[in-house]
């Protein structure tokens, strides 16, 4: 993944400094607190929508059991139709394929649809480098890069900025892109959507070259799909001469059939819209519309490592809604930088460790970054069990450190550190495989507990320095279960 966030603290120092904001708490408290609220409600509309979730997770691990077979697949149905396909291992790939496209132009400038794999590969700082301005046409995203400043959701990036903060933002800034903010613009969101609506038409009409990613990509027909609010990503998509695709290479579905379901789920998952005002797809190259020229870059960039974890794979379901993300108590209260990714939030927490590896403070961090609830789980609509990833990624950074391949084997790399872990997790290990050793230590635990310490000595210091240490029962479960039913131990 790109370097974009290199130099941000691990996520239990950078959530630190983001509770001790109250304004940020207050922003991201109303805002996921109004888009759950609709989410629950236009998912109740739906007697099936249990029987859509199941449906959208066997697509997803088919898909994933049988990629290779439908990437060539994509590749020849989009090269039938006119495009060029182009196969990025890794950011600096993608980045240099991205900006020698646009370089074959004469252009100077893009314009961009949201797209979180060009996040991810830092392709905007890429082709600044070269020469090359990327205007970032979603209105979140536009706050964003005015304000000089990082996404923190996935649907919502600037979900960490309120009115009065926007406003600025766009009097100060925008005349230094384009046109500038109007002379005495409010702060009400229609004065705020108009100014930016304003500055972003002359790019839409003079830019060559448009810059997108995709929600999917339909491995039958070759065909690209974007989903969308605001009606930016269609202008992106049709009128540019020049359309650069960046997509990873989990975004496939074998048919349309199958985006079937994923448009009744998204939308209601992630904006809680029935259906997306301005769902776009484009097959190829037509004579008729659109760009002359379409380019799809399939990026890797950690999916294949992710794809041969059986457990971690399952991240690679993730259709991007952010519904994890509303619903999460830690992000909430943290907020989306916290994670120093571009995909924050439970799904960030699980994706890139995979993706970039737990070597750095920061990522081996972000598996602990959750307390376990499972309301992600609940609200992802292709069942995504996060907290067992998350569990499992805990594991690989406690016992074996990051993944790394040898041949044709992903292998665990020996971790330093993290004895006392280790040896507290042999310890528990070895008392849950003898149930006798078991028993005896929870009923010597619950007569000894008015002896127990407030706070842990030693290394559990840390774990004890920022919450309560749980009481122990009066009995053990076994013994209570004992002397209520009349039965044989529990197990």
């Amino acid at each position: 993944m790109s370097g974009t966030f290199v130099g941000m603290p691990a996520f239990p120092e950078a959530a630190r400094d983001a509770v001790g904001n109250p304004t940020l708490r207050g922003n991201l408290r109303h805002a996921t607190h109004t888009i759950r609220a609709k989410r629950d409600r236009a998912v109740a509309e739906l007697a099936d929508w249990a029987q859509l979730r199941e449906a959208g997770r066997r697509i997803k691990d088919h898909t994933l059991r049988h990629l290779d077979r439908y990437l060539e697949q994509l590749e020849a149905s989009v090269t039938a139709a006119g495009g060029t396909v182009h196969w990025a291992a890794d950011a600096e790939e993608a980045n240099r394929i991205v900006t020698r496209l646009v370089k074959e132009t004469g252009e100077s400038e893009v314009v961009k649809v949201k797209s979180m794999a060009t996040q991810e590969i830092g392709l905007n700082e890429a082709l600044e480098a070269a020469g090359v301005r990327a205007y970032e046409t979603d209105l979140a995203e536009l706050i964003v890069q005015l304000g000089h400043d990082r996404p923190s959701h996935i649907l919502v990036p600037a979900i960490h900025r309120n009115r009065g903060e926007i406003r600025d933002i766009f009097t100060r800034e925008m005349g230094s892109w384009g046109r500038p903010a109007p002379e005495g613009l409010t702060d009400r969101p229609a004065d705020l959507a108009e100014a930016a609506r304003v500055h972003l038409r002359e790019k839409f009409l003079r830019a060559k070259v448009g810059v997108s990613g995709a929600n999917f990509m339909v491995a039958e027909t070759g065909t690209l799909v974007v989903v969308e609010s605001e009606g930016n990503g269609r202008m992106c998509l049709t009128l540019p001469e020049t359309l650069i695709s960046v997509v990873g290479i989990e975004k496939i579905v074998p048919t349309w059939r199958d985006l079937e379901v994923f448009l009744q789920t998204l939308p209601r998952s992630s904006t809680a819209e029935r259906m997306n005002p301005y769902t776009s797809t484009w097959t190829g190259t037509t004579d008729e519309d659109g760009p002359r020229a379409f380019h799809l870059v399939l990026l890797d960039n950690g999916r294949t490592d992710t794809l041969a974890d059986q457990v971690g794979r399952q991240a690679l379901r993730c259709i991007r809604c952010s519904a994890c993300l509303n619903v999460c108590p830690v992000y909430e209260r943290a907020g989306g930088h916290a994670y120093g990714s571009v995909y924050p939030g439970p799904i960030g927490a699980i994706l890139t460790p995979q993706l970039r590896g737990t070597a750095s403070e920061i990522d081996a961090s972000l598996p602990y970054a959750s307390s376990l609830c499972g309301a992600c789980y609940e609200a992802c609509p292709v069942a995504i069990d996060i907290p067992e990833v998350l569990v499992h990624l805990r594991e690989r950074v406690v016992q074996g450190g990051p993944a790394v391949r040898r041949g044709n084997k992903v292998v665990l790399r020996p971790a330093k550190g993290h004895a006392a872990e280790r040896a507290a997790m042999r310890a528990a290990g070895w008392a849950f495989a003898h149930p006798g050793a078991l028993r005896t230590g929870q009923r010597l635990a619950s007569r000894s507990r008015r002896l127990h310490p407030r706070t842990l000595p030693g290394p559990g210091r840390a774990w004890t320095g920022s919450r309560d240490l749980p009481a122990v029962p009066a009995e053990p479960f076994r013994d209570w279960w004992q002397r209520t039913r009349g039965g044989k131990d529990a197990k």
